[in-house]
């Protein structure tokens, strides 16, 4: 009897795959359509404004595309889709106030600027509520954060070196580490506060008003972020690169500054920048030490300096005035607006300087 061998089974593609069928790629977007009408069509019946339109439209979409890939794709795919369904209804509604926020200022400040207001400041006008500009602000929000900037770049870059390549795992570190992390969550108030004090001693002023003292008052708000995003971006660089520098007998300090820091310095400037744009915007620190002034002051060791977000929450005060009302909330919007465009300018620096000193990478 001779041995027949069988071919092996081919198995049926229809049975082994995944999923019984594929739902179109405009799927989402015919179960978008068809939960707006249903949302309209609820809303009117019921008589219920927007937002309950939107809500009603929402759940018919995730439940109805639920059901259309459950029934069409099988269990996996419409598990995949729910999911993807709800991470898009996240991000949509945490994009709600944002969008909400730069579209009011925009659209509220937007016709306050213009060169006069930009290039003049409050002398002569803060009384009498009519004319004059921001320009003093301006100049001292620029001056009181390059000074918080050359106090806290130097000590949070230094502090991050020795916690990476020489305190690894000693108690001082530790020490440090824990001391940065509790500097990271006080509240900006404290941080005004301590430069009161520091000042009041140094200058014997009840009620000391100095540019510098706000420069202080931000670096103790800088230095954490610093010190967090240097060390981090230390981490990153490869021991390799630590180890063949030692090969060739190349010291420890030269191979931080020749090797270390160039490898990081992408992560490091964007840190720096990203840091100066978060104190760029702080205000009550700044209300107890820098207070306010009419017009621009260079001199950061001797009297007030006025800032944006000094002059915004100053300004708010006299929108409840029956005569002059409507000119100070156009000012109050015109320097949010602002300030909005300085902080957005100080984020996109940081990602272009990112991408210009980033390591290049090459075959």
């Amino acid at each position: 009897m001779s041995a027949q061998t069988e071919a092996p089974a081919v198995p049926d593609t229809d049975v082994m795959s995944i999923t019984a069928g594929q739902l179109p790629h405009t799927a989402p977007l015919l179960a978008g359509a068809f939960a707006a009408a249903i949302g309209v069509v609820a809303g009117l019946l019921l008589g219920s404004g927007i937002t309950v339109m939107l809500l009603i439209a929402w759940l018919v979409f995730v439940l109805g595309l639920q059901v259309w890939s459950r029934l069409v794709e099988g269990s996996r795919k419409a598990a995949d889709r729910l999911v993807s369904s709800l991470v898009w209804s996240a991000f949509a509604v945490a994009m709600i106030p944002l969008v909400s926020l730069i579209v009011t200022v925009v659209v509220k400040g937007g016709p306050v600027l213009s060169p006069e207001f930009l290039q003049r400041d409050m002398t002569g006008f803060a009384a009498l509520g009519q004319g004059g500009g921001i320009y003093h602000a301006i100049m001292g929000t620029i001056m009181v954060t390059a000074l918080a900037a050359v106090i806290a770049v130097p000590v949070g870059v230094f502090a991050a070196i020795y916690l990476v390549e020489y305190g690894a795992g000693r108690p001082l570190a530790k020490g440090i580490t824990f001391l940065v992390d509790v500097m990271t969550g006080i509240p900006s108030i404290v941080a005004g506060l301590f430069a009161v004090s520091l000042f009041i001693v140094i200058t014997g002023n009840q009620l000391p008003r100095l540019g510098i003292g706000g420069g202080v008052a931000l670096s103790l708000l800088m230095i954490p972020t610093v010190i967090r995003s240097v060390e981090e971006m230390l981490k990153l660089v490869p021991d390799d690169l630590r180890e063949a520098s030692y090969a060739l007998g190349v010291p420890k300090w030269r191979t931080i500054v020749k090797v270390v820091l160039p490898t990081a310095v992408a992560g490091i400037v964007t840190g720096v920048t990203l840091a100066i744009a978060r104190v760029a915007g702080e205000t009550a620190p700044l209300l107890l030490i820098v207070g306010t002034f009419p017009s621009a002051n260079w001199n950061p060791f001797s009297g007030p300096v006025q800032t944006l977000p000094v002059y915004i929450y100053t300004s708010l005060s006299q929108t409840s005035s029956a005569k002059y009302g409507d000119i100070w909330t156009d000012r109050v919007w015109g320097a949010a607006l602002v300030l909005i465009i300085i902080v957005m300018a100080l984020n996109l620096i940081a990602r272009i300087i990112g991408n210009v000193f980033a390591p290049k990478t090459g075959r």
